[in-house]
């Protein structure tokens, strides 16, 4: 499959890092040549220098026989012109954008990108992304990461563990053993930096991130058993205005549960903007560092704080202070990775990742056919991939124990018909289960085989 990636920061550098590990052909385009010779010197990729919204550079880099269009730079008008481009001069049939300003995305322009007028398959925005994700994380409040699968039936908890939890230096076996009705089954463990898919003997201790899959019934108690709190989130206080911050406002304004909301905005007319779209929440305009102003929105009783400005130390610092304060929760938006370890010293109970989000969607999207859902775990340490099993895949018909799976992939979840089921050695797997698997990236193109699938493109 032959793939141009327009873009070569770090949304296109990790697609590029996937899709190039799964042995498609794949060619990234920048105007930056230092972004472009990272690529080529780090991935198995083609590198080329240019504009990639210019015919001349897509030729270059082989747009007569591409499969598909990825346009990730990070100028919107940039990218529509990449996708009218490919499509008008190159005949590329299958074209992704990224577009982050809302304008563009709003419901009454929806007609722009028909067929007919701007020919882009797939829009993705990062700030809608994001938006949802912050919402998942205030729905499992105790948890550092969570995604749901199977159309919302099966949620995936990542949970730090403390000294209080009660389940501590007990073999995983004995927990399947101890909770034989919960469905519920841990499948990564991050260690000291290391992440790896645990063995039945395996034991889990303070300090250890974990990641559990669980039938969306069972959260509240799974998240009990390893001592973290299910209460309700109903009073949060927003930092930042903008596109991220307004979509959760609206979202929890939309929410049939009363949840009191306030939003605290250093722009003036950014404040307006969000005073002027929202109903019920309270705007508030001043710095969200200001100490004064965070007492002004009673910090000290908020359920949980969630910073989303454009400014990575802005979030960090002000979700320390809100914590010091009394507030039960901290979310915090980071772009730069690299300071996800130091949050929890620093006692921030979660962190959403702008690009790891739109990674994974744009991966979940790329990907076709029995694949159904992908999501990318930490710094593309792992992917969760949920998909439906084959007539033709070596699992079809075998028991669990008897697929000979690589030792950083363990399955979580069968869906039979309308039925979850948490899988044992003994569980046999059929033509048409859809399975949810947790693969070590290295691992993922071993996956792909006993799935009976390339990762095929639409």
């Amino acid at each position: 499959m032959k793939v141009i990636i327009c873009g070569g920061g770090q949304v296109g550098w990790q697609i590029a890092r996937h899709l190039a590990g799964e042995r498609n052909d794949v060619t990234v385009v920048d105007s930056n040549p230092d972004l472009v010779r990272r690529a080529a010197d780090t991935l198995d990729v083609q590198g080329v220098v240019g504009f990639a919204s210019h015919p001349d550079v897509l030729e270059q880099a082989g747009a007569r026989d591409c499969d598909l269009m990825i346009a990730a730079t990070h100028s919107d008008e940039v990218n529509m012109v990449t996708c009218q481009v490919a499509m008008s001069v190159f005949g590329i049939t299958r074209k992704i954008a990224r577009i982050r300003a809302q304008s563009y995305l709003l419901p009454e322009y929806s007609d722009l990108y028909r067929r007919d007028h701007l020919p882009i398959d797939v829009v993705i925005s990062p700030e809608r992304e994001v938006a949802e994700a912050a919402l998942q994380r205030l729905a499992a409040p105790s948890t550092f990461d969570t995604e749901s699968f199977l159309d919302g039936k099966l949620q995936l908890l990542g949970i730090e563990l403390d000294a209080e939890c009660p389940v501590l230096e007990t073999p995983l076996r004995q927990l399947t053993d101890l909770f034989s009705t919960l469905r519920a089954l841990v499948v990564g463990i991050r260690r000291e930096g290391r992440l790896f898919a645990p063995e039945p003997g395996d034991q889990l201790f303070a300090g250890d991130q974990i990641y559990v899959f669980a039938v969306t019934g069972d959260v509240d108690r799974t998240l009990d058993i390893f001592g973290k709190s299910t209460r309700k989130q109903e009073r949060i206080v927003i930092i930042g205005g903008g596109n991220v911050g307004l979509g959760v406002a609206r979202a929890l304004e939309a929410r049939t549960d009363r949840i009191r909301a306030k939003i605290i905005e250093r722009n003036r007319s950014q404040a307006e903007r969000a005073a002027d779209a929202l109903d019920r929440t309270i705007v508030l305009n001043g710095d969200g560092m200001s100490a004064e102003l965070l007492a002004e929105a009673n910090i000290e009783g908020a359920d949980a704080v969630l910073a989303v400005t454009d400014d990575d130390k802005t979030n960090i610092l002000v979700s320390v202070r809100a914590k010091q304060a009394g507030c039960r929760m901290a979310i915090c938006l980071i772009n730069d990775p690299t300071l996800a370890p130091l949050l929890s010293a620093l006692d921030i109970d979660a962190y959403i990742n702008p690009r790891a989000t739109t990674v994974s969607s744009i991966l979940r999207h790329i990907r076709h056919g029995r694949v159904r859902a992908i999501y990318s775990i930490g710094d593309a340490e792992a992917e969760v991939i949920e998909a439906q099993v084959m007539g033709t895949s070596p699992m079809s018909g075998k028991a669990v124990r008897e697929v000979e799976f690589p030792e950083g992939v363990l399955i979580g979840a069968i869906r039979k018909g309308d039925q979850i089921v948490k899988p044992t050695g003994n569980t046999r797997i059929e033509e048409g289960d859809i399975v949810v698997l947790f693969a070590l990236t290295s691992d993922v193109p071993e996956v792909e085989r006993l799935l009976q699938v390339s990762i095929d493109f639409f």
